[in-house]
């Protein structure tokens, strides 16, 4: 019968031990300064507030061994500071207004991970020009720089800081809500009569708009449009 000393069994012990705490200090992430974040009910973590001043945030994928799952509504608005933003393979959800008035935001992408996109996540983000999403994404694509769903029937986000006109894809059958809000380069908008429902907001505070070609079938949501904007009907 094999003796097994006292020793071998602290050795033993020690190292358990010591791949604990690795393992723990791997899952523990320190998150950024100002970050703010409370558990939810799947089993993770959701981003409530930002209030730092970073230029360029990594969001982090894990906080306190928990994944970080969701960026909750208005999470980061008026984060004018904000230029990069780093969004984990964790995160399955973005919420409404996410990154509302981000005005110095220039760059974001959206991972494969995330699967539900609430309103308005990029409105007014007037340095912002285009929108990437990860390939292998289900749920969402970008095209041109534009936030489109998977099928690309329903265009979700039209980037700020993009300038000129714009022809919207004849697959596009509906415009979200704030969709292209504060786009004060746009100039033009054609909008194919494929197009059967423009949601409310969907061109608010777009000052350049002068005019938008439509179809007189789709229905138009409250305030879609400013108020000087030329509509021309293509029937």
């Amino acid at each position: 019968m094999r003796t097994v000393s006292i020793f071998s069994i602290r050795a033993a012990l020690f190292a358990a031990a010591l791949i604990a705490l690795t393992v723990s200090g791997m899952n523990a992430q320190t998150p950024p300064a100002g970050l703010a974040y409370g558990r939810n009910d799947k089993g993770g973590v959701t981003i409530t507030k930002y209030t730092g001043s970073a230029a360029t945030l990594v969001i982090p994928a894990a906080i306190e061994g928990l994944p970080v799952t969701t960026i909750g509504q208005s999470a980061f608005e008026d984060c004018t500071g904000l230029r990069s933003v780093t969004i984990p393979n964790s995160v399955t959800q973005i919420g409404n207004e996410a990154f509302w008035k981000c005005e110095g935001l220039t760059s974001v992408t959206i991972p494969a991970s995330v699967t539900q996109i609430g309103e308005a996540p990029f409105a007014w983000c007037t340095s912002l020009t285009g929108i990437v999403v990860e390939q292998g994404n289900p749920a969402y694509v970008s095209v041109d720089g534009v936030l489109f769903t998977k099928d690309q029937k329903i265009l979700m986000a039209y980037p700020a800081g993009k300038k000129g006109a714009y022809t919207i894809p004849s697959s596009v059958t509906s415009i979200g809500n704030s969709a292209f809000s504060g786009c004060e380069g746009l100039t033009n908008v054609t909008i194919p009569s494929s197009v059967t429902s423009i949601e409310n907001g969907a061109f608010r505070e777009c000052t350049g708009l002068r005019s938008v070609t439509l179809s007189r079938r789709t229905r138009v949501g409250n305030g879609a449009f400013p108020n000087r904007t030329r509509l021309t009907y293509s029937d």
